[in-house]
């Protein structure tokens, strides 16, 4: 089995991952490359493999860098099914024709200045038609469901924490006679967050395929997720009568900062009557509309966020809260005076309304601008959190006089102790761990602490590769026995090993006899996998010890 990286690996963005073996190509996401003028070029270019020889696609969650070049792929010949959380099937739609309504709103800003200049016009990278033909591929799959796309591949999504949705997926693939099990994470979520449910952590795996964002960093631990001190920004801002702009993205953390403006309200009496003067908007109505998705999948809340609605009371909304929808409304929240805060996106300030309000109040210096998410190498949130002095806005150049904070303690991935905990969730240690969806820095920093603390070999994908897991796993074997033990040492732990593989055999063999009659079919598997990957781990487990000591197995 192969896993070639086509993206998120060298960056954050364009997420795709294929994975193929006899009679299988297996795609894990396709999403639009975000950042500079280079990574955005990359969105039109060739797909490295024909979109029409791909089986079927695995999306792990809604965020566009995940899911935004799906129209293109339909575009290009891929003719298969999209399998999806049902959650994440809703929020895709949204995505996409929004994403769609941007490129062609682009296209014709590039066309009309190339038709002046007497240049070539250009296509938008899809349309709003492409991205209802790529709809028509979803297909919605439960949480914790075992689904089987043909007699070689079967697979099953999990919680992941990260945004409504997002899933982390268990893939298994039969190929020689020999089942591979991967785990795909997509994004990791924070543990103990509201709204979602935690991260499901999975017992086993050959293979796992792991974000890396913040494997080199720490979120802000005081005062707890950072709600304290976003509303002491917020209240700060309304003494002196400004405005705070948060660059939010739609899906998920617009969602996520309603709910704790909802809760600060309930708990803090004192401060609400001191913001009873201060409106929030959420001008953008992809986060209006997702808003309303968010409400409608309760199903998938975690359990604090259930109460609430039992309560009677609704988490996504609160007083001075007004959602804002056409452009009209939008334009007039930067005339209007007193104090108040804009959420808008993208989270990234690469396009859409957020672009607006930060030409309005970024030379302002009674105006606050908090950064809740994670800004890539490129971007315009980036430059701003990295000092820049001015920045051009529409053609226009903007001093930067407004404070500039970030609060990472938002961000909806998990950060590096995060990750740690989570891969080492597993019973016996995966055979190799790929880490994608991360800046250079921060995946060889994670790679790092996973081998050294964990012991498992691990691979920081720099680079669009491919891995060969079969072979990959035999020389890394060998390699290993070869600086451990001679010839002859290898020769007996063989012996043993083969008295030991009869033995498991007979125990899978027997498996109605040694276990209860009743016992289920599922844990039957189990039980064999379990063996399975024991017996592979053997091999390298053995080179470590004496030849003594291995001999007690028989």
């Amino acid at each position: 089995m192969k896993i070639k990286f086509y993206g998120a690996a060298t960056s954050v963005t364009g997420s795709c991952h294929l994975v193929s073996g006899e009679g299988f190509n297996v795609l894990l996401d396709c999403g639009q490359f975000q950042g500079s003028k280079v990574q955005e070029a990359r969105n039109a270019e060739p797909f490295p493999f024909n979109p029409a020889e791909v089986d079927f696609l695995l999306l792990s969650h809604a965020h566009i860098d995940h899911c935004g070049r799906i129209p293109l792929l339909v575009k290009r010949g891929f003719s298969g099914k999209i399998y999806c959380t049902d959650a994440t099937a809703d929020l895709a739609r949204v995505m996409l024709l929004d994403g769609a309504y941007i490129h062609e709103k682009e296209a014709e800003w590039r066309n009309r200045k190339a038709e002046r200049a007497g240049k070539p016009l250009t296509e938008p990278l899809y349309t709003a038609k492409d991205a209802e033909n790529a709809l028509k591929h979803f297909e919605p799959v439960m949480y914790d469901r075992l689904v089987e796309p043909s007699d070689k591949l079967r697979f099953v999504f999990n919680e992941a924490g990260h945004v409504l949705g997002s899933a982390v997926t268990e893939l298994w693939a039969e190929e020689n006679g020999r089942t591979t099990k991967l785990v795909y994470t997509g994004d990791l979520g924070v543990t103990g967050r509201p709204i979602l449910r935690d991260p499901k952590r999975i017992k086993k795996a050959d293979c796992v395929i792991m974000e890396s964002t913040y494997g080199d960093r720490l979120h802000e631990r005081s005062g707890g997720t950072g709600i304290d001190r976003l509303m002491d920004i917020v209240l700060e801002a309304a003494r002196r009568g400004g405005t705070v702009v948060i660059p939010a993205f739609a899906v998920g953390r617009t969602q996520e900062l309603i709910f704790e403006f909802n809760r600060f309200y309930e708990r803090n009496p004192r401060a609400r009557r001191e913001l009873d003067g201060v409106m929030f908007y959420v001008d953008s109505p992809m986060a209006t509309n997702a808003t309303e998705i968010f409400r409608g999948n309760a199903q998938v809340f975690d359990e604090e966020t259930k109460e609430y609605i039992l309560r009677g009371d609704n988490p996504l909304d609160f007083k001075n809260l007004r959602f804002t929808r056409t452009s009209e409304e939008s334009k007039s929240l930067n005339e209007r005076e007193g104090a108040k805060v804009i959420l808008s996106a993208s989270g990234m300030c690469e396009a859409g309304r957020i672009r607006h309000h930060l030409k309005h109040n970024l030379w302002n210096p009674e105006s606050s601008v908090v950064f809740v998410g994670y800004q890539a190498v490129g971007t315009l949130g980036r430059a701003l959190l990295d000092g820049a002095t001015s920045v051009t806005l529409f053609g226009e150049e903007v001093r930067v006089n407004a404070r500039i904070h970030n609060l990472e303690g938002f961000s909806g991935h998990a950060d590096r102790d995060g990750l740690m905990e989570w891969i080492s969730g597993f019973r016996l240690p995966p055979e190799m761990v790929f880490l994608v969806h991360g800046e250079q820095a921060a995946k060889r920093a994670l790679a790092e602490r996973i081998g050294q603390e964990l012991g498992y070999a691990v691979t920081a994908v720099e680079r669009l590769s491919e891995f060969d897991l079969s072979r990959g796993a035999v020389l890394t074997r060998q390699e290993m026995l070869r600086g451990l033990a001679d010839g002859e040492q290898l020769a007996s732990v063989r012996e043993k090993l083969a008295k030991l593989h009869g033995a498991l055999e007979n125990i899978l063999y027997n498996t109605s006899l040694v276990f209860d009659a009743d016992l289920p079919a599922e844990r039957i598997l189990e039980i064999g996998d379990a063996v399975r990957v024991l017996e592979k781990d053997m091999l390298v487990l053995g080179s470590a010890v004496s030849r003594e000591a291995f001999e007690t197995l028989e």
